[in-house]
């Protein structure tokens, strides 16, 4: 029970010590034993870090779950060990809805169908955001994560103890200074200023070794970098096979909607009026393939009808014709097709029986079928 009390007593004395001492820098009233130039860089770089993986960690979750409420309720789980429940993508309960709306409608209905041509789109989408965030989740939030509760306070705990250590430190020099002076005034015995020198010298020791180990610890802030780096381009790879699936499931669905507004409405253009999303740049082998407008097959290219029907002798519709922006350079494959250029205009129309992929398309005295994916088709 002594010992307790005599414990938490030199403990209070300690910080009591330490208190005036902080006390006293910050009015000016003592000297601060400072770091060097090299340590203070450390400190500042690892501050740095810290702060810009927080907000970098705070918005990439936003951007994977944007739902507040929903991004508590996973943090809480998590906090208990707890396994987060599966829940539905906005992608997936929007293609639940237009199937039930399908099925309620009518099925076989123009509607109805392509409810459910929307419907399987907007589930592969689902699907697709579902494994990114996955992914994303393991390869680059938590590790994130993993050095703010881990390494990150390791170090703040070493900073405080490097702290404590100073402020005891320049307590010692301030006690032998007063001793010293107390010395050559004769009112203090030699014995007090080498109890004050002994005590110094325990200090700078316990100070010395505790700015080694934080040193250290700042060091491998450059490890973590490297770390973060790699979490970083495996989050960018994740991101690109993502927005490539949903290209590849936007171009497929393009394509059914355009075949089937071909049969529901003939006479009228195939293809969309809003610009084809532009191919994206990738190095993944993986996604490639998916990044790069589809053309239609060699197999597709002249449906029953179609193969003996000579272009340079068909005239242009009395009414129907269109212009339309070249998004991407085309090369034709033979004498049928017309080359294209990137943003040059050109008129187009579609013939009947014609693959709904393709259009005539017209260039001064040129013509030739053009693919509908590569072109924007102006009002």
């Amino acid at each position: 029970m002594d010992f307790n009390m005599k414990k938490l007593a030199s403990d209070a004395g300690i910080f009591f010590t330490r208190a005036v001492q902080f006390t006293e820098e910050k009015f000016g009233q003592a000297e601060k034993t400072e770091l060097d130039a090299h340590f203070e860089n450390l400190l500042a770089r690892a501050d740095s870090t810290k702060n810009w993986t927080e907000k970098i960690l705070r918005q990439t979750e936003v951007l994977l779950q944007p739902n507040p409420s929903a991004r508590v309720e996973e943090f809480l789980y998590e906090k208990l060990d707890r396994k987060v429940p599966s829940r539905v993508t906005n992608g997936e309960l929007l293609a639940q809805y237009m199937a039930e709306a399908a099925s309620e409608l009518g099925p076989t209905t123009p509607y109805g169908k392509t409810l459910i041509k929307v419907a399987e789109a907007e589930k592969r989408l689902g699907a697709a955001e579902r494994d990114f965030i996955h992914t994303a989740s393991i390869n680059f939030l938590t590790p994130l994560r993993n050095f703010l509760e881990g390494d990150w306070k390791t170090i703040s705990k070493e900073r405080r103890l490097l702290q404590n250590r100073r402020l005891d430190l320049d307590a010692c020099k301030a006690r032998l200074k007063k001793a010293k002076a107390a010395e050559a005034k004769a009112t203090l015995w030699n014995d007090e200023v080498d109890k004050s020198e002994q005590e110094l010298r325990v200090a700078q020791t316990e100070f010395d070794r505790q700015a080694e180990v934080t040193r250290l610890l700042l060091e491998g802030i450059s490890s973590t970098h490297v770390n973060h780096l790699r979490c970083l381009h495996e989050f960018v790879e994740s991101q690109t096979t993502y927005y490539a699936q949903c290209y590849r499931h936007m171009l497929d669905l393009q394509k059914q909607l355009g075949s089937s507004q071909g049969a529901i409405f003939p006479g009228t253009f195939v293809g969309t009026t809003e610009p084809a999303s532009p191919p994206l740049s990738s190095t993944s082998p993986t996604t490639t393939a998916a990044t790069m407008p589809m053309e239609p097959s060699a197999a597709g290219l002249a449906p029953p009808g179609e193969a003996s029907l000579c272009l340079e002798e068909v005239a242009p519709p009395a009414s129907g014709t269109r212009k339309a922006r070249v998004l991407y350079d085309y090369e034709a494959a033979d004498s049928s097709e017309l080359a294209l250029l990137a943003d040059e205009l050109i008129t187009v129309y579609s013939l009947p029986g014609m693959d709904p992929d393709w259009l005539v398309g017209e260039r001064g005295n040129k013509k030739g079928k053009v693919p509908v994916t590569y072109l924007e088709l102006l009002s």
